[in-house]
């Protein structure tokens, strides 16, 4: 967790109303060592949050209990090495107990008095019994290719569909079902014929995209303590997206639209969280502009259900400084004395192209970013010129770094009047700090590391000439 720390902190204390008698989990595993095994509950694919740890006796024997319910969801039970050893379904029956061994955990898994967990094991059996076949065969054919062996492989692998499908069919009203149902992939009409008697894939392609949610259960907030929320947002996002800012931001507004319908607070709360985290370290150009809407109509706008003062006045502060700076505005005001005590604004630089490098002469990263830029100036300099700004306090070192690079080329600016704030003006929470402007001074690139100036320029130059080209 990167970001928002209190906010997930919150996460925590929300819940549905649960039964009111706590929960008592006995467990044995034989073969475990007599050490602490945790329990937590999945929150997102990479993250949980743990709710109780028990010691195994010299017999394996354990006790989860306490006086509150658990929060319903996917649990797992962790070695302390904080490797997963096994995984429940924690519904709202929460007096049970299991037993199994550390040889064949599914296999030999028994689970009595929790009937989601039940079903769960029930599943996780069968796909073990297919895999298993599909294994055996799959070590015949390395002794003899054959088409017979290949088919009976494709016949079981159709098989395990069918059956995931009655399954999560059979057992649609159980957190068992609904976790199935959330990772069922789309089943595809016939796609329409194109002139040229093909199937038409892009109208595949936006028919996934749009009936891409249709088996998630917007309105059960359990899903939030499931690995299958995390993966189907980085899937949409990532995948099913095209990463420019407008397509990032209406599909975030779709989907977080489809949690607010659904109605559960703590999904809308995760969906909203989780996108705006995601697109506060965008890896696309412009992409500054996904948190800025995000952080503007569901922070600052108070949809957002689970926040604090402290959140929100963070979240505002950060909104203030990013969006002047984003792609395609104006860059602000910046004018720095240079070497011989001239004051040089920024705005008076004549180039097709300007590069804002605000760096610390101090700072290892800059150092080994400025022998790349150079080369990269040196080669584009007679549309290219870099407007070097110096964020640290220190005039002597400045100077040396201009003379020990050989950058004098450069325009070069220091701020003698201490009355520049580089974080809250220029977003320079970290040096480097790159910035790429147009003749007109409008911001065509933020945040772009130096080494990948000349693969930007290049990719700039081309969709210009291509833009130009369809006037």
């Amino acid at each position: 967790m990167r970001k928002y720390y209190f906010l997930f902190i919150a996460f925590i204390f929300i819940s549905a109303v649960q039964a009111q008698n706590g929960y008592q989990i006995k467990g044995t595993i034989k073969g475990v060592k007599p050490e602490p095994l945790t329990l937590a509950h999945y929150f997102g694919y990479g993250q949980y949050i743990v709710k109780d740890t028990a010691v195994a006796d010299a017999n394996g024997n354990l006790t989860f209990s306490g006086d509150k319910p658990l929060l319903e969801g996917l649990y797992m039970l962790l070695l302390p090495s904080k490797r997963r050893f096994a995984d429940f379904v924690i519904g709202k029956e929460q007096n049970f107990t299991f037993s199994t061994d550390t040889a064949n955990v599914i296999g030999n898994m028994k689970i009595e008095g929790s009937p989601d967990s039940e079903r769960f094991y029930k599943y996780q059996k069968q796909l073990v019994g297919y895999n298993s076949e599909i294994g055996f065969l799959q070590a015949q054919q390395k002794l003899r290719q054959d088409m017979m062996t290949q088919a009976k492989i494709n016949n079981i692998r159709r098989q395990i569909m069918e059956y995931y499908q009655e399954f999560a069919k059979e057992n649609s009203n159980s957190l068992t079902g609904k976790i199935l149902s959330a990772s069922a992939e789309i089943q595809l009409p016939a796609a329409p014929k194109r002139p040229d008697g093909r199937p038409d894939s892009a109208w595949l392609f936006h028919y996934y995209k749009a009936h891409y949610w249709d088996n998630f259960d917007f309105s059960d907030e359990r899903l939030v303590r499931t690995p299958a929320l995390q993966r189907k947002l980085d899937r949409y996002i990532q995948e099913l997206t095209f990463q420019d800012p407008d397509s990032l931001i209406k599909s975030s507004d779709f989907v977080i639209g489809k949690a607010l319908k659904g109605g559960s607070k703590e999904l809308q709360a995760y969906c909203i969280w989780y996108l705006t985290n995601q697109a506060e370290n965008p890896t696309t150009i412009g992409g500054d502009a996904v948190f800025v809407h995000l952080a503007e109509k569901y922070y600052l706008g108070g949809i957002m259900p689970i926040t604090d003062s402290s959140t929100v006045q963070n979240i505002r502060s950060k909104v203030k400084t990013i969006k002047p700076l984003l792609v395609g505005k104006i860059m602000p005001a910046l004018a720095l004395t240079d070497t011989a005590g001239k004051l040089r604004p920024l705005a008076d630089l004549k180039a097709k192209y300007t590069v804002v490098f605000f760096y610390d002469p101090d700072c290892g990263h800059c150092k080994e970013s400025t022998p790349a830029l150079k080369a990269f100036y040196e080669k584009n300099k007679t549309t290219v010129q870099v407007y070097a700004a110096s964020v640290a306090r220190a005039p002597e070192q400045w100077k040396k770094y201009i003379r020990d690079f050989g950058v004098g080329e450069w325009v070069h600016g220091y701020d003698y009047t201490f009355r520049i704030d580089f974080r809250k003006d220029f977003d320079v929470t970290t040096t480097p700090m790159v910035y790429v402007l147009d003749q007109d001074k409008k911001i065509i690139a933020r945040r772009l590391p130096v080494e990948q100036l000349e693969g930007f320029m290049d990719f700039y130059e081309k969709r210009l000439a291509y833009e130009k080209s369809l006037k």
